[in-house]
C-alpha cells in the first residue's frame, strides 16, 4: 500500500507571524499500483512474439551422386553490382538487372523482367534446377529476394553453390562486351 503524507501540524514558534494553515493530504496509491501490474499481466500474457521465419532446405543424399542433364541446369550468377547472368548449360551467360530501373532500394520484390524470365524458363522445363551463386561481394539482400521469388513462383529446385574463379571469368567476359548474347535466343 503506498500513501503519501503531509504534514499539517507545522507551527512556527515565533510569535506574531501570521501563517496560514495548511490542509494534511493523503493519497492512496494501491489502486494505480493495482491498475499498473494488472496492466502489466495482461500484455505479459497477451502477447505474441515474432515467430522465426525457417526455410526447409532438401539436403542431397550423402551417397552417391545426383545426375542431372546438363540443359535441366539454370546457372544463377548474382554480382554486386546489382545483376544477375544466367545461363542454361554451356550457353553465355546473359545478364538481366535484379530490380527493375530505380527501384533497387526499398524494393520488395525483383524486376518484371527476371521474374518473367524465371516463369518462362520453368515453363518451359519442368525438370529445371536452378544453382545459385552469388559473388563474395553481392549483398545478402540479392540472396533473399531471390529465394523470396522463387517462394512466389513455386520454384523449389535450385541449390546454392560456390562462386568461382571460372564463374566469375564468365561474368567478366559478358560484362566486357556489355551485350546480352544469348538472351533472345534462351527467351524463345
Amino acid at each position: 500500500m503506498g500513501l503519501v503524507d503531509s504534514p499539517n501540524d507545522r507551527r512556527s514558534s515565533r510569535k506574531g507571524n501570521r501563517q496560514s494553515k495548511r490542509l494534511g493530504f493523503h493519497i492512496d496509491m494501491t489502486p494505480m499500483v493495482d491498475v499498473a501490474f494488472l496492466l502489466l499481466t495482461f500484455f505479459m500474457l497477451t502477447t505474441t512474439f515474432g515467430k522465426p521465419n525457417t526455410m526447409e532446405i532438401n539436403i542431397p543424399p550423402e551417397s552417391g551422386e545426383v545426375k542431372i542433364a546438363e540443359n535441366n541446369v539454370m546457372t544463377f550468377r548474382i554480382v554486386e553490382d546489382g545483376y544477375a547472368y544466367w545461363s542454361i548449360g554451356d550457353q553465355t551467360p546473359t545478364r538481366i538487372s535484379l530490380y527493375d530501373e530505380g527501384r533497387e532500394r526499398g524494393a520488395m520484390s525483383l524486376g518484371k523482367e527476371l521474374r518473367l524470365m524465371l516463369r518462362q524458363q520453368t515453363a518451359l522445363n519442368a525438370k529445371l534446377v536452378i544453382i545459385v551463386k552469388i559473388s563474395d561481394r553481392a549483398k545478402y539482400k540479392y540472396l533473399v529476394d531471390l529465394i523470396d521469388e522463387f517462394n512466389l513462383l513455386q520454384i523449389d529446385r535450385f541449390s546454392l553453390d560456390d562462386f568461382t574463379d571460372d564463374d566469375a571469368s564468365a561474368v567478366g567476359m559478358v560484362a566486357s562486351t556489355g551485350s546480352n548474347v544469348g538472351r533472345d535466343a534462351a527467351m524463345n
